[in-house]
């Protein structure tokens, strides 16, 4: 377990939790000011949470989907996987996507999208003339499975 810091930016911001002891991700939570934000199909609306966090150096906060939220509302964020970098400050907002085809609305304190707080490592990109061949070589988009 690693100590993350944050600091709430609005007074009814909402920690982020996990749901369960064994949860990878943790819950974030809309922070509208007590307000309903309606999202049109297809429309994209960025939602606060109120909260600003100190990621420690060597880990990334990666913003995912909840997949209750995503299937059975067609909510998600709409970058996919957003990156917060450990140098970030600022208030943690989520980009919602509405791919529904009727219009959805987001309470104020609703889980909107999970959290994983993750190790990642720097590449120290090196030029060179070739690289090591391998089976699969240059093909990609679903090649792996193709006999």
């Amino acid at each position: 377990m690693v100590d993350v810091k944050f600091v709430k930016l609005c007074d009814k911001a909402t920690v982020p939790t996990y749901g369960t002891e064994f949860s990878a991700g943790a819950d974030l939570y809309a922070c509208n000011n007590g307000e309903s934000i309606p999202i049109k199909s297809g429309e994209t609306v960025l939602v606060h949470t109120g909260i600003a966090l100190e990621i420690p150096n060597g880990y990334a906060g990666m913003i995912f989907a909840r997949s209750g939220t995503a299937t059975k509302r067609g909510l998600a964020p709409a970058n996919k996987v957003g990156v917060i970098d450990s140098d970030y400050r600022g208030e943690i907002m989520v980009p919602i996507l509405n791919h529904s085809n009727t219009v959805q609305q987001i309470s104020d304190g609703e889980r909107i999208a999970q959290l994983i707080i993750m190790p990642y490592v720097c590449a120290n990109f090196v030029q060179t003339d070739s690289l090591d061949d391998t089976i699969r070589s240059d093909k990609g988009f679903g090649s792996t499975g193709i006999k």
